[in-house]
């Protein structure tokens, strides 16, 4: 029986140096071979403190001074190869090493090294970090797939395709015009709702995206949904994941407009700070709920996990009751798609080459017609 999720091969592509989780992992990963290379060097637990702190007199300044030049170089990787890429990092490595060999025993009382014996070992441990972030690269691909497929089933609830029908029909002989824009929308929103949702989207599209999403939500709210939109700051080139917005909202929309006659305000402000994008979505709360459950945090346990797929820990999503509103919070790295588009053609030039395949340019779709109202703000 073949299984439902398709393991595509992908290009192959170092990790990135700026990001915390890959940092805490090669640190955590080291300094645990060398408690190991401690125990075998004295099996004497009393003794095995001394035996480590010996071990990481000479592996520290290795590793610290190997991830601040592989944060510095980050950017010369985004733009090479995979190949070229290891041999960069293995030609640190080594140039490090035999530099610390040589200065660290003038400035600590340390016997004499073995130079060769590090830089072996050094290699040695350098390829195997670089091999297990492949392995790990790898063991993803059908993890995002799998949380895509439930994230679907999340975000597409019945009572909005029905809703948003019966919306339409009620505007076929009255504003024959607008229905037909209404049905367009739909059929755009649903297209991209239903594609493989994988890799990293520009952010002006999700803004896009999520605009025609509550324009089909005004049509059967009306008055009662009003959006605000502060994105003065937003960086439009940013990659995100796709969808990323959009199950928020629609929770806001379910849970803070709908329970409620009154009038309320889903505002969303999106904007760059220190490095990081972030996406503040904002909406009425209402103690009892009003007419809905409270929810069981599906959407925003799907996009924490989608975020926690493509950013590791750098990016997080946060939420919280303040006054009379709810509030999400999430952050993301910034990533250009310039720098995006260079490292991956750069890693398609490598597999071709392996393969001895011509590298052909893939075909682009055209994307269907996207209706979008051009202020700042959407007014009820």
């Amino acid at each position: 029986m073949r299984s439902i999720i398709r393991q595509t091969p992908s290009l192959a592509a170092l990790p990135d140096f700026r990001n915390l989780g890959t940092v805490l992992r090669v640190l955590l990963a080291v300094n645990a071979i060398g408690a190991i290379a401690a125990i075998v060097v004295e099996p004497r637990w009393l003794l095995w403190s001394a035996a480590w702190l010996d071990v990481l007199a000479y592996l520290e300044p290795c590793l610290m001074t190997e991830l601040l030049v592989l944060y510095l170089l980050q950017p010369v990787f985004e733009r090479s190869g995979y190949r070229a890429g290891v041999a960069l990092i293995l030609a640190v490595t080594v140039a490090i090493v035999i530099a610390v060999d040589a200065v660290l025993p003038r400035a600590l009382p340390l016997p004499p090294t073995n130079s060769l014996r590090h830089v072996v070992l050094a290699v040695l441990l350098t390829s195997a970090m670089l091999a297990y972030f492949q392995l790990r690269a790898k063991a993803l691909s059908p993890a995002i797939t799998e949380a895509r497929l439930q994230a679907l089933q999340a975000r597409i609830r019945p009572h909005f395709l029905f809703n948003s029908i019966n919306a339409v029909l009620s505007l076929v002989r009255t504003e024959p015009k607008r229905a037909e824009t209404a049905l367009e929308d739909m059929a755009d929103l649903f297209r991209v709702l239903m594609r493989d949702n994988r890799e990293l989207a520009p952010l002006s599209d999700e803004v896009e995206l999520c605009r025609q999403y509550l324009e089909l939500e005004k049509l059967r709210l009306g008055d009662r949904l009003r959006v605000e939109w502060h994105l003065q700051s937003m960086p439009g080139d940013a990659l995100v994941p796709p969808l990323v917005l959009q199950p928020i909202l629609e929770n806001a929309v379910y849970h803070g407009i709908e329970p409620s006659s009154t009038p309320g305000v889903v505002s969303i402000n999106i904007f760059y700070k220190s490095g990081d994008v972030h996406a503040i979505v904002r909406n009425p709360y209402r103690v009892d709920g009003g007419r809905h459950h409270g929810g069981n945090k599906m959407a925003l346990g799907n996009v924490r996990e989608r975020l926690a797929l493509h950013f590791d820990a750098e990016a997080n999503l946060a939420s919280r009751v303040k006054a009379d509103a709810y509030e999400v919070h999430i952050r993301m790295p910034y990533r250009s798609a310039e720098t995006r588009r260079a490292a991956q053609q750069a890693s398609a030039h490598d597999l071709a080459a392996a393969h001895g395949t011509p590298l052909t340019r893939p075909s682009q779709r055209t994307r269907g017609r996207l209706h979008f109202p051009t202020p700042e703000a959407s007014r009820g």
